[in-house]
């Protein structure tokens, strides 16, 4: 069964510097019916203005993943890790114990648009972590990469949660399958363009819950690019 959630949907805060789409229920939005899918707690679309960004702040028992779509994400946190990501470059930090950590947009000029996806991990406690690796572009299109998973099988990064998480550029026309084990979910999370899952229609900002399915069958009908998460 495929449930969509519409991008129109989702919960929204424009602050200015930020303007943040929520898929779940997240800070000043909330919907009991979008508390996470399975042990998917958010994904927020952002854009951030030139040159802002969010200032040091706390994290706790929590896998947290940034990817990149457009512009350069700076990252600096209390592990003493510094960074700057561009497209292709995804990041994981397993906030464990606790971590403090800013990120901000590393231009002067241009805005950044990224998604920021926090996973519940198997348990709590874990020592802090932090991991980037990039994924270019050849690699991402007309496949799903994976680019997470639980004990980072396949070059991916790993994570504290049985998650798989694939990501794809699909120029239009193109296609591609994923198949689910036996009791296992998708969320399939459109981060531009347009596809059909399954003959229904999605797009840029979009989402699709995937229950009680063997499979899920993608084809972009305009430039597409999207995140795959299989869920136990």
């Amino acid at each position: 069964m495929i449930t969509p959630r519409r991008a129109k949907d989702r919960g929204h805060a424009n602050l200015g510097w930020l303007d943040s789409w929520h898929s779940f229920s997240f800070s000043q939005y909330y919907d009991p019916r979008f508390m996470g899918f399975r042990s998917l707690r958010v994904i927020n679309d952002d854009r951030i203005a030139p040159g802002m960004g969010f200032g040091t702040h706390g994290h706790e028992d929590m896998e947290i993943i940034t990817y990149v779509l457009s512009g350069a994400l700076e990252h600096k946190d209390s592990m003493g890790t510094g960074s700057v990501l561009k497209p292709g470059d995804v990041q994981r930090m397993s906030a464990g114990t606790g971590i403090t950590h800013s990120e901000f947009n590393a231009s002067k000029s241009e805005p950044v648009h990224l998604l920021q996806i926090w996973i519940e991990p198997d348990a709590p406690g874990v020592a802090p972590r932090y991991d980037e690796k990039h994924f270019s572009r050849a690699e991402r299109t007309s496949v799903l990469r994976l680019v997470a998973s639980h004990h980072g099988r396949d070059g991916s990064l790993s994570i504290h949660q049985d998650v798989d998480v694939h990501a794809s550029i699909l120029p239009a026309g193109h296609a591609v399958s994923h198949a689910f084990a036996a009791g296992r979910a998708g969320w399939i999370q459109i981060a531009s363009g347009a596809l059909t899952i399954d003959g229904q229609p999605f797009a840029a900002g979009d989402a699709a819950a995937i229950t009680d399915a063997s499979s899920a069958a993608i084809l972009a009908t305009a430039d597409a690019e999207l995140l795959l998460f299989d869920l136990a």
